[in-house]
Parts: structure tokens; sequence; C-alpha cells
């Protein structure tokens, strides 16, 4: 049984910063790339940062220079540090897991993330 399991979300000011952690259960975690997609209220569901396997990374413009996502492939976890954060982060941050197949995409029940003062 697959499961993504995040933590570290919460209630932060503007301009704070946060850890949000996935581990993994189920997969062989090396071989998928790992991605972070947020949803604010009202809003689709957005991809945030992505990790492949071989360690490259992808971010939407929002995030660029305030977000970094990495992975520890031996502890099956994948990570997004989130600094100077606005309140427009506002948003249920959800973990993904991709093989790059239709059938084997996975998701994590999300945290949420509220920056407010």
């Amino acid at each position: 049984q697959v499961q993504l399991v995040e933590s570290g979300g919460g209630l932060v000011q503007p301009g704070g910063s946060l850890r949000l952690s996935c581990a993994a259960s189920g997969i062989i975690f090396s071989r998928y790339t790992m991605g972070w997609y947020r949803q604010a209220p009202g809003k689709q569901r957005e991809l945030v940062a992505q990790i492949t396997r071989g360690g490259f990374t992808n971010y939407a413009d929002s995030v660029k220079g305030r977000f970094t996502i990495s992975r520890d492939n031996a502890k099956n976890t994948v990570y997004l540090q989130m600094n100077s954060l606005k309140p427009e982060d506002t948003a249920v941050y959800y973990c993904n897991a991709d093989y790059g197949t239709q059938t084997r995409v996975y998701w994590g029940q999300g945290t949420q993330v509220t920056v407010s003062s």
C-alpha cells in the first residue's frame, strides 16, 4: 500500500519560513519524480516544485528564489523549504509521487499552510 504522509504545515507570519516533509512508503522512492502541489480556496491545484529521480528541479515562477525542494532517498522523504512566505502562499500543500505512467501517480492527504499576520 502506497502512503505519502506530509508534515510541517502551520501558521506563519509573512516573511517567515516553514519546511514541509513528505515521507513515502510502498514505492521504490528513488525511481519516482517527487513534487509539491498546492491548492488555495476557489483555485485549481497547481505545481509548486518538482525534483526528478536524477535530482533535477523545477519551480513555479511564483516561488522561484524563495522555495527549495530536496530529497533524501535513504529516508524516502522529500522536503520543501519555504522562505520569505507571502499571504498568497496560503494553501493546502500536497505531496506527489509520479513514476511517469498514468497508473503510478500517488498523492498525500495534504497539509495546510497559512501565511497571515
